[in-house]
């Protein structure tokens, strides 16, 4: 598995250029990953360490929850969209 350098990764979303959530916004974010993260553990799915700090930096840096796929799969040396939103792209 490959290791999540949380801190590199926070270094790359600060230079980013996206629209960052607002506090209100986070807030509703944070309960909704807190809720998947509960049912993820009812089915026996246990995020790594660096994981679960990746995503709450996503969640600190004000990711919306709808650019985290494209990251992730960016991470992983996937492509830069995830598939439903460059489906999605006119």
């Amino acid at each position: 598995m490959l290791s999540i350098d949380v801190e590199a990764l926070r270094a790359q979303m600060r230079a980013m250029d996206y629209l960052r959530g607002t506090p209100d916004e986070v807030a509703l974010w944070r309960e909704d990953s807190e809720d998947s993260r509960a049912n993820l553990m009812i089915e026996g799915f246990r995020f790594e360490p660096d994981e679960d700090a990746m995503f709450d930096m996503f969640l600190e840096e004000g990711v919306p929850p709808s650019l985290v796929p494209s990251i992730i799969l960016t991470l992983y040396g996937q492509g830069t969209n995830a598939p439903d939103q460059a489906d999605a792209a006119p």
